[in-house]
């Protein structure tokens, strides 16, 4: 089924499951136990109102079904919203339908979508509008927000709506179909090595080091210490810096505390004239 074979109410209905789909994280109150499941519900309420219209018995079986647990990336989540709709259509319409075939393929396609999600949005695009957008921040821009705004968002728009009515159009069979041929693989291979190469440029233009130490010669000019520091290893101390952070999330210290810290660092190296 194309979008432009859809009817108004098709339509009407995907629409209001795409501008649910923005509150999706609201619905976290499930805990750890059910994540997003809450607001999944609430995401595709269109379409369990429009097909259990008749049937509140079968309204009810549904709220239920869809109350397990659910974690996606957001932002390719409506495709998952659109093909459980089109399951929930033929389930209100064929009484020998399986319906625990619904939440099992909620199930399988947590895994690879949020593979592909992650690596896309969190992993390049962010990464992509963060480093533009501190460029533009430190020149004192009032570009830096709006870019960073406009890079992640807009993309993120347009595959929430394109996702929701291709979920609901070609179902189950878009999955398997990447699947056989290897493209989600691909995909998160791809994205993976991107977002990797997006952070180490990101470090090396925006983390920097000068050291203002010098070592005073008679009759000569003076020895910079950052002379010695480049000819041993450009970057190293901003690399060493990063590394550092990196252990520390790793060894799951607040990011808060983190960030604290290298400002704490920051100033008394700026006291003491070393930078």
């Amino acid at each position: 089924m194309k979008q432009n074979t859809m009817s108004k109410e098709d339509r009407k209905m995907l629409n209001s499951i795409f501008w649910r789909s923005m509150f999706l994280s609201s619905g976290r109150c499930g805990g750890q136990v059910r994540m997003h499941a809450v607001g999944f519900i609430n995401s595709i309420l269109p379409a369990l109102r429009r097909y259990y219209k008749d049937d509140q018995e079968g309204y009810r079986q549904a709220l239920m079904r869809h109350t397990t647990y659910f974690n996606m990336t957001q932002h390719v989540s409506t495709f998952c919203m659109g093909l459980v709709a089109s399951m929930e259509k033929k389930a209100s319409e064929d009484s020998t339908f399986d319906t625990s075939s619904i939440s099992a393929v909620k199930t399988s396609l947590m895994g690879p979508m949020s593979g592909i999600g992650d690596s896309i949005f969190w992993g390049v695009l962010r990464l992509l509008a963060a480093s533009i957008a501190i460029t533009f921040a430190a020149s004192g821009s009032i570009l830096a927000p709006i870019s960073f705004l406009l890079i992640f968002n807009v993309p993120a728009f347009i595959c929430r709506y394109y996702l929701t009515y291709k979920g609901f159009s070609l179902g189950t069979t878009f999955l398997s179909d990447m699947q056989k041929s290897g493209t989600i693989q691909i995909l998160t291979k791809a994205a993976s090595i991107l977002g990797l190469v997006m952070i180490g440029a990101m470090v090396a233009s925006t983390v920097t080091f000068k050291c203002a130490l010098a070592i005073p010669v008679e009759n000569a000019d003076p020895i910079t210490v950052q002379t010695y520091l480049d000819s041993i290893f450009k970057g190293l101390v901003p690399l060493s810096l990063t590394l550092g952070c990196l252990y520390a999330q790793m060894k799951k210290i607040n990011i808060n505390i983190i960030m604290l810290l290298v400002l704490a660092l920051a100033m008394i190296l700026a006291l003491l004239g070393v930078v």
